[in-house]
């Protein structure tokens, strides 16, 4: 039985450039909840960036592709970026002459702008805020950092770093995050906390930063099935055994 159910924003739940759910989304979403499930948002968008759905309230938003995890009255999961990393690849992207967007829970603001950077924003419909103070805006804690950039540059993006990892939903701008974050990362940490097994668990998503979130959980319903598909192969095998009088079970 299903009792959560996971949801990217971006091409997901939303059209790319749109605000607002579609009648059909919120309806499932409604029905969803009206029977038991509860809806978990799972997004690269900060805190932020957050549209606001009307007449749906998610009982748990995953932020920053699963660095900041929040129910409706509490964080139950936070790991900004490391210091020396984040600062790291500041210098990198200032060295590569690339515009740097920052986020945590109470802001998002650049040092700049560039064509793909602002594109990037133009899709989930976000202003673009440039401060002249952003080194130091910099100290506080970071849990993503966002530019634009190619697969061929993430080398050079991260040169130097230990513990933080690229993730992407499109080719020409990407979020910089933990390594041991993401959203599978987030999935575990949102069944741990309510005490749900995998096989309770659905999500929906289509990024490559949804991967690995509905990859752990496509294996964890393949797996259910296959346990279910033995049960009942047994039980039929048992009722032959039965019927041909050999106490239930096969003789070999």
């Amino acid at each position: 039985m299903i009792k959560i159910a996971f949801f990217d924003i971006d091409g997901t739940l939303l059209k790319m450039g749109y605000t607002e759910l579609s009648e059909r989304t919120k309806h499932t979403l409604l029905s969803l909840q009206n029977n038991g499930v509860l809806l978990c948002l799972a997004t690269g968008r900060g805190n932020m960036g957050l549209p606001l759905f009307q007449d749906i309230q998610f009982d748990v938003i995953v932020t920053f592709n699963g660095s900041l995890i929040q129910t409706k009255d509490k964080v139950i999961f936070k790991n900004p970026l490391d210091k020396n990393d984040k600062f790291q690849i500041i210098q990198n992207l200032k060295d590569m002459h690339r515009a740097i967007a920052i986020s945590n829970e109470h802001l998002l603001v650049t040092n700049g702008t560039d064509a793909d950077l602002a594109q990037y924003f133009a899709f989930g419909n976000q202003p673009m805020h440039i401060v002249e103070n952003f080194d130091e805006v910099c100290k506080q804690d970071i849990y993503q950092i966002m530019c634009a950039c190619q697969k061929e540059e993430y080398t050079t993006v991260l040169k130097g770093t230990k513990h933080t990892e690229i993730t992407a939903w499109w080719d020409r701008a990407v979020d910089i995050i933990p390594k041991d974050c993401g959203k599978g990362n987030a999935v575990n940490e949102v069944l741990k906390y309510y005490d749900f097994s995998k096989e309770e668990a659905i999500a929906f998503g289509d990024g490559e930063n949804d991967i690995e979130m509905l990859e752990d959980l496509v294996m964890a319903a393949t797996n259910e099935a296959l346990r279910m598909a033995e049960e009942a192969n047994a039980e039929v095998m048992n009722k032959m055994a039965g019927g041909l009088g050999l106490g239930g079970g096969l003789p070999f």
